[in-house]
């Protein structure tokens, strides 16, 4: 029998808001140093979200992204900044602007407890694969379960922070009023930029939380596959290579659920593998834990800056 493609699946793929697609900016004429040192890494984390999503190019994203935040505190500290912002305040794109971070971190706040949850059921699954591998079966199907449900509910929370991300887009255009100085002019766009790079860092994020569940169901595509690999013809290495750290993960689970239990050694192999799987997954959701944990204290620090920046000005 030949092998599957991952090509025959039908992965779930949100359309990126056409404001989410990366461009370049123009600026006015800038003398400040540290509007320069924005607009570098903007550059640099645009560079970034052009190659292939993976679990390393969204950490690197997120890092750079808690870094652009740190420049971007800079530039609204400065006199020059805090000067021309009191000038126009109270206004509605600068409410908007301020409004940005918060709703950015409550989309955060959301996917960081889908990551969390999918760790900790993950690691319950992991204990109950080495009690299954000295001949405990009994909570093994239990676990699974619960891993395909958490799987299934990361889906829904990233598919509606997806939607928050688009319904963002449209608020934008108020960013770009026409009656500012150069260096307010500057500030403004690249705070519009921030925000627009910060949507598609997110939606790579998102993207990789959407990911389909490789779940084998009677009646389903998957019948096929489960008879095939039962059979031995598994999925090729280049055609796993494809597949991100949660596809390589569901593959495992569904190859070693599908195992005859008389077959000791196969199962064996099989778990072990599994819990390869699980322990590259795990590693993964840490680092993206991690960069997420970064950016939430620089979303902070950028709001309170931003808020003092308008009063103090």
């Amino acid at each position: 029998p030949t092998a599957i493609s991952p090509s025959s699946m039908a992965p779930f793929s949100p359309k990126l808001p056409s404001k989410f697609r990366l461009r370049s900016i123009s600026l006015p004429p800038r003398s400040h140093p540290t509007t320069l040192l924005v607009e570098d890494r903007l550059s640099s984390l645009k560079s970034l979200l052009s190659s292939s999503p993976s679990v390393h190019s969204i950490c690197s994203a997120l890092s750079a992204l808690a870094d652009l935040y740190q420049s971007l505190d800079g530039l609204l500290q400065l006199p020059l900044t805090q000067q021309a912002l009191s000038q126009h305040h109270p206004q509605k794109w600068i409410d908007d602007l301020l409004d940005c971070p918060v709703r950015f971190l409550d989309i955060l706040g959301t996917t960081r407890d889908s990551i969390l949850s999918m760790e900790e059921g993950v690691r319950r699954l992991q204990s109950a694969l080495r009690r299954r591998k000295l001949g405990d079966s009994g909570i093994l199907d239990v676990h699974v379960s619960a891993y395909w449900n958490l799987r299934k509910n990361a889906r829904k929370s990233s598919t509606k922070c997806v939607l928050l991300l688009k319904q963002m887009d449209a608020s934008f255009e108020t960013f770009l009023p026409l009656d500012l100085n150069a260096h307010l002019s500057a500030v403004v766009r690249v705070l519009t930029e921030a925000s627009l790079v910060t949507g598609s860092v997110f939606y790579h994020l998102l993207a990789f939380l959407c990911s389909p569940v490789l779940r084998s169901k009677p009646n389903s595509r998957w019948a096929l596959l489960s008879r095939l690999m039962q059979k031995g013809a598994l999925l090729s290495d280049s055609e796993e290579g494809k597949l991100n750290e949660l596809e390589k993960a569901d593959s495992a689970i569904n190859n070693l659920m599908m195992s005859c239990p008389a077959q000791d050694a196969d199962v064996a192999q099989k778990i072990q593998c599994a819990n390869s799987r699980l322990e590259d997954l795990v590693a993964a959701i840490e680092k993206l834990e991690n960069g997420l944990g970064l950016l939430f204290r620089h979303l902070i620090n950028n709001r309170v800056c931003f808020l003092n920046t308008v009063s103090l000005g």
